[in-house]
């Protein structure tokens, strides 16, 4: 028998949202992740399998690495971003944004409810979180429109958004890709990590601030070559060392671990490898 979800999704788009309202609750029922000393969120990887939609959900190891997978379900193929959140428990759960059409969604580990909290997401091609960038113990979301504006929407306590402030004027489409998940450069503040067409990557450090241009500082290279990987995601500290770290897939489908440092000038590691061939099965890292 189907999954209800991909029932509904057969039918119309709207039944197909209303139908993720009553079920997103219940698939995420991963185990939660623990908090790291220094603070910075040790997290799951989550990963959506191309083939069906399924999304799997794979714990950090002891010293870096991943576990074996969770699955938590089908009916995800329609969504066209999903963003993790730590908002419920005191960011000790592993919480969901995903959009459905211009509408996204918050729904919370193990919860019961689904609510939308932002309207005309399709304006946007690239939407993530880097976690609290200031506003609040909860994290934000950030989202890049179609004119190369980079825009950030403070989070909330009950998983909602605030009113959206710009981040950055025109200019952010000539990067392909935004990670991060906590404090790269040492300074206690959660950065953004962005990497350009031409495989720079660079650390834009958080200033704490939500005020409109006023939320990321000066950039850092974190040097070239980043154009390898045809992934780039952070799940916080994977290893437990109370550092930020950075995820990788390679072109032939391998996956990579940068450890952070938390030093700006040096803020990766040499790489470690993590996943053998295979990864390229999976069409969304968060």
């Amino acid at each position: 028998m189907s999954n209800p979800v991909q029932r509904a999704l057969s039918r119309t788009r709207a039944l197909a949202a209303l139908v993720l309202l009553t079920v997103l609750g219940s698939l995420l029922a991963a185990p939660a992740a623990s908090a790291a000393a220094a603070g910075t969120p040790v997290l799951p990887l989550f990963v959506r399998r191309s083939s069906d939609g399924h999304l799997l959900a794979y714990e950090p190891k002891s010293g870096g690495g991943l576990q074996s997978p969770v699955d938590l379900g089908g009916g995800f193929a329609e969504a066209t971003a999903l963003v993790r959140a730590t908002t419920s428990e005191g960011g000790t759960r592993n919480d969901l944004f995903f959009r459905l059409g211009g509408e996204l969604y918050y729904t919370a580990e193990r919860g019961t409810s689904t609510m939308p909290v932002a309207s005309n997401m399709d304006a946007y091609n690239l939407i993530m979180t880097p976690g609290d960038m200031g506003s609040s113990a909860s994290p934000e979301i950030i989202a890049r429109d179609t004119s190369g504006a980079l825009w950030l929407y403070p989070g909330r306590s009950d998983g909602g958004l605030a009113a959206r402030v710009q981040a950055g004027t025109a200019g952010w489409n000539s990067m392909n890709a935004l990670a991060g998940y906590g404090d790269y450069t040492g300074d206690g503040k959660n950065d953004l990590l962005a990497r350009t067409t031409a495989g720079t990557l660079y650390i834009y450090p958080g200033t704490g601030s939500t005020t409109a241009n006023q939320i990321l500082g000066t950039r850092v290279s974190a040097g070239t070559g980043w154009d390898a990987y045809t992934a780039l995601v952070s799940t916080g500290d994977n290893n437990g060392d109370g550092k930020p770290d950075l995820i990788a897939r390679d072109s032939a489908g391998a996956l990579w671990l940068f450890k952070g440092t938390g030093v700006a000038s040096a803020p990766f590691a040499a790489k470690e490898k993590i996943g053998n061939a295979g990864w390229n099965a999976f069409n969304a890292f968060f």
